[in-house]
């Protein structure tokens, strides 16, 4: 398991001659939802983000060069995104929600950098989650895994 970059999807919807505001917008459009300034906004950034973000890091960066957004607002745009399954929230060892739109359809495991505190997603494939469902007692049906591994991120590993 390697952890996404959703920077590098970012890149990608460039390289085709689509801007990752206009991905976020075509995502929204595409799960039938109306569109609205805020949804657009708070998607592109996860979209261009490498890492899964805290409400407050997530208010910074849509901040950023652009007019305000009211903090209820972002709450009730990041839970719409969840529950719309456009983004997913995990919650860390702080109790501090983060929201990434990778893997949302997909079982898979999070890094926690323990010396940055970074959240990152790690990529998920069928034997993880066929690992993950030997592990259920009879009868029990998993809906979503929520595995956290914590150690050094690459960044920190190499100052270490």
């Amino acid at each position: 398991m390697n952890p996404t970059n959703s920077g590098e999807l970012g890149k990608h919807a460039a390289a085709a001659g689509q801007s990752v505001d206009e991905r976020a917008r075509r995502m929204i459009r595409g799960i039938g939802a109306r569109l609205t300034g805020p949804r657009s906004r708070v998607l592109a950034e996860l979209l261009r983000a490498g890492e899964a973000l805290t409400h407050l890091d997530l208010q910074r960066r849509v901040e950023r060069d652009a007019e305000p957004i009211d903090r209820v607002t972002l709450y009730r745009v990041l839970d719409w995104l969840a529950d719309s399954g456009l983004a997913h929230r995990v919650a860390g060892p702080d109790r501090v929600f983060r929201f990434s739109v990778h893997s949302t359809a997909v079982p898979h495991g999070h890094f926690r950098c323990t010396r940055c505190e970074r959240m990152y997603c790690m990529q998920g494939d069928s034997e993880f989650e066929r690992s993950v469902r030997r592990m259920l007692p009879p009868g029990f049906t998993g809906e979503r895994v929520e595995v956290t591994v914590s150690g050094l991120c690459a960044d920190c590993g190499v100052a270490h």
